[in-house]
């Protein structure tokens, strides 16, 4: 019987759903609930869960030769294209916050988990965004991107058949 224990102990300080983490918990591994209301707000947070939730399991468990992956030489090989998307949901954030992209950001620095995590909550927060705002908001929203002195503002439709379907 003391040895049951000691084993049952063993296991559970050793199970890593049952141990602490420091790492911290992304979300769209599972997908969210949906609302019964079909407001546009919430049509477009569900759009960006959906974009989340695939994200979430196209990037989980990849290993340094999925990232190095290139299909062709003409093409971004797998980290370029998780830079790539990362850029996206900024765009799609800042499209939410009716805030400019800014170009020129330097992410030398960061890893592919940075680069994860960071396009995962970016989602998160825009559709939490989307989903509490009323149609005449989401009417006022621009797509905004600047480059130095040069701005460039665009309906919010755009995002829909721009980043969105971009990161799809």
């Amino acid at each position: 019987m003391k040895h049951l224990i000691s084993l049952a102990l063993l296991f559970l300080f050793l199970n890593p759903c049952f141990s602490q983490t420091s790492k911290e918990e992304l979300p769209y591994s599972k997908i969210p609930e949906k609302t019964g209301d079909f407001s546009a707000g919430n049509v477009l947070s569900r759009m960006i869960d959906g974009l989340g939730f695939r994200y979430y399991w196209a990037t989980e468990g990849l290993t340094e030769k999925d990232l190095n992956f290139i299909p062709t030489p003409e093409s971004r090989n797998t980290m370029e294209t998780i830079e790539h998307l990362f850029g996206l949901s900024q765009t799609v954030v800042n499209g939410a916050r009716n805030m400019p992209t800014i170009q020129a950001a330097d992410f030398s620095g960061m890893t592919f988990q940075d680069f994860r995590s960071k396009t995962l909550l970016n989602l998160q927060e825009a559709s939490s965004l989307l989903a509490e705002m009323e149609e005449a908001e989401i009417e006022n929203l621009k797509v905004i991107f600047q480059r130095g002195a040069n701005r460039s503002e665009y309906p919010f439709w755009n995002m829909i058949n721009g980043p969105i379907t971009d990161m799809i």
